[in-house]
């Protein structure tokens, strides 16, 4: 049975993270035995764990870690390795170092081009040193392949685009009203929600915006957030509230793990962010049957299409987003039937199986 050894750089949830461990769980029913590494405690370890997936932890402080590659090395050899599957930039560059050395074929998975922090030194080399030895690159969209070949020289020859999926059938939950009871937000407002943690690209300080926006339009409009807060931005983002008048209405839950619950408590989703390589929660929100308002930041671009299955607007608009919604809620015969038909092509196009079927079938043809 071929053994996959899988390696992510982050500790903490999010949709590269999820992606991680579902086709490290999935692919055992399928023929395939994995072993993973996480950097250190955190979500991502929990969660292996609970799925009973045979973990190890190697702590890779630092940009040139020699004691990890030492460890990945060792762990190779002990537990028979036939394939590493990477994800993340720093765990690419370390499969590529690793694979040089030990001939092992790796596959390195990019999710974003926030994977590549604007502080990153040494691009070209790095990349010069994954194209060396890197067998197969995954992109998650076709934008993003773009993005990488055109800034960083990413070998498109080498690249696959294997859009994320999500177990779509999970999300076709009946409607909750937890949520509106727990934050005490009457009935007759129009609930929307975001899904992402609290960092820069999601732009959340534009979703404020267009709260603000929709309010003074006299849309009686809810947002509430699920995601990891970071303090910092927290702060300026509750001060922008409380500056255009919506502190009361723009709720902060922090991280959640049931995202088809989550959903199922909501009228319609929106996604403020001012980039992503794809978008899982996109999808997740498209197979709950939601309306679903979205930024063209990038991935959302070939998920959505404009008033067919959802809506796009301009990035960084809060005016835009305003209307996108204001539609939604002034024209619920239209904005249902978008819905239906976005729930049909998540379950068509996005489902996990199709992911993890073509990880695989990646996989079959690098061992041959």
């Amino acid at each position: 049975m071929p053994h996959i050894l899988h390696v992510i750089d982050t500790t903490g949830p999010g949709g590269a993270e999820t992606v991680f461990i579902e086709v490290a769980d999935r692919i055992r029913s399928l023929g395939f035995e994995s072993t993973v590494v996480v950097r250190g405690s955190g979500w991502v370890l929990d969660e292996v764990r609970r799925r009973n997936l045979d973990v190890y932890v190697i702590d890779a402080k630092g940009t040139a870690n020699i004691a990890f590659v030492r460890s990945v090395l060792k762990l190779i050899r002990t537990r028979n390795i036939d394939l590493i599957q990477s994800h993340l930039l720093g765990s690419n560059l370390y499969g590529a170092i690793i694979s040089a050395l030990c001939r092992k074929p790796v596959i390195a998975t990019f999710h974003g081009m926030v994977d590549v922090a604007n502080t990153e030194r040494f691009m070209a080399l790095k990349f010069t040193i994954m194209n060396l030895f890197v067998r197969h690159y995954v992109s998650v969209s076709e934008r993003l392949l773009s993005l990488f070949e055109q800034q960083y020289n990413l070998s498109r020859r080498k690249t696959q685009v294997i859009y994320n999926g999500v177990d779509t059938a999970s999300y076709a939950l009946a409607t909750s009203s937890r949520l509106r009871t727990a934050l005490n937000i009457p009935e007759h407002s129009h609930l929307f929600g975001c899904l992402g943690n609290v960092r820069p690209a999601k732009a959340y300080d534009v979703m404020t915006r267009a709260v603000a926006e929709c309010v003074g339009r006299g849309i009686d409009l809810h947002v509430v957030i699920a995601g990891d807060p970071k303090a910092r931005l927290m702060s300026e983002l509750t001060r922008l509230a409380d500056t255009l008048q919506v502190q009361d209405r723009i709720h902060y839950i922090g991280f959640i793990d049931d995202s088809a619950e989550f959903l199922s408590n909501l009228d319609g989703f929106l996604l403020s962010s001012s980039s992503e390589g794809f978008s899982i929660s996109t999808i997740e929100a498209m197979a709950a049957g939601l309306p679903v308002v979205a930024t063209r930041c990038g991935g959302p671009e070939e998920i959505i299409e404009h008033e067919r299955t959802g809506w796009l607007v301009e990035n960084g608009s809060a005016e835009a987003i305003a209307g996108a919604i204001e539609t939604v809620v002034k024209q619920p015969e239209l904005a249902q039937s978008i819905a239906a038909q976005g729930q049909v092509e998540a379950r068509e196009k996005f489902d996990i199986e199709a992911m993890v079927s073509q990880y695989v079938q990646l996989y079959k043809v690098e061992l041959q």
